[in-house]
């Protein structure tokens, strides 16, 4: 299956994807990724990415478009693949429409994230991150710690990340409402988008996105 997945930051977008690759057996490209890959291999198009991200400035859909289409030809995504994080926009969308026809290729499926705006600044702006490791998280709500401001696992000094506070938030959910949203009626022209509640746990989340899709799990 060729999937796109979107939805508005703190949607779940990063755990539902590895979770939803997984069960069918396709790998999960996410922008995040493919940046960071080709900065570190030092491809053409990283060197690229990173003059413009070192000046403060959007990396161009071409850049973008680029590693995407290198990591969509890789033989692991032969038989599908699910994008997170491309296409951001309309244009990216329509580029990656003409990708996939010149291959004779096309999407089965995007899937659509739906949390109310309100969730998601509480998700975001409720998250604590340790200062001794990143990978340990918390939420002052729906995971605190043993001790406030104390990592359970470290003891190191958990704090909130400017971009986690909640004007950053709800700019950022402005910057998806302008840019990236407009995608999801892009491709419901083309009766492509299956919209799920992101509510709940992360397995009713994932069963839900199974059942949405048709599938079983068996990567065909």
């Amino acid at each position: 299956m060729r999937i796109v997945l979107v939805g508005p930051p703190g949607a779940g977008k990063g755990t539902q994807a590895a979770f939803l690759a997984k069960n069918l057996s396709i790998p999960h490209i996410s922008t995040g990724d493919l940046f960071r890959a080709n900065i570190s291999q030092g491809t053409e198009l990283g060197k690229r990415a990173k003059s413009f991200m070192d000046a403060g400035n959007l990396v161009p859909d071409e850049v973008t478009i680029g590693m995407a289409k290198d990591r969509m030809e890789q033989p692991d995504a032969e038989k599908g693949f699910l994008l997170d994080g491309f296409p951001r926009n309309v244009s990216q969308a329509e580029a990656l429409d003409e990708m996939l026809k010149s291959e004779a290729m096309k999407l089965d499926a995007v899937l659509d994230l739906e949390v109310p705006e309100d969730e998601v600044v509480k998700r975001i702006a409720g998250r604590r991150i340790c200062r001794n490791d990143s990978s340990h998280v918390f939420h002052v709500e729906y995971k605190k710690p043993a001790k406030d401001s104390v990592c359970d696992v470290c003891g190191g000094e958990l704090y909130q990340r400017e971009d986690d506070s909640e004007d950053t938030v709800r700019k950022r959910l402005e910057v998806y409402h302008t840019q990236t949203e407009p995608i999801i009626d892009y491709y419901k022209a083309q009766g492509l988008v299956v919209t799920i509640s992101a509510l709940g746990k992360v397995e009713d989340v994932t069963k839900r996105a199974m059942d949405a899709l048709g599938r079983e799990g068996d990567g065909k």
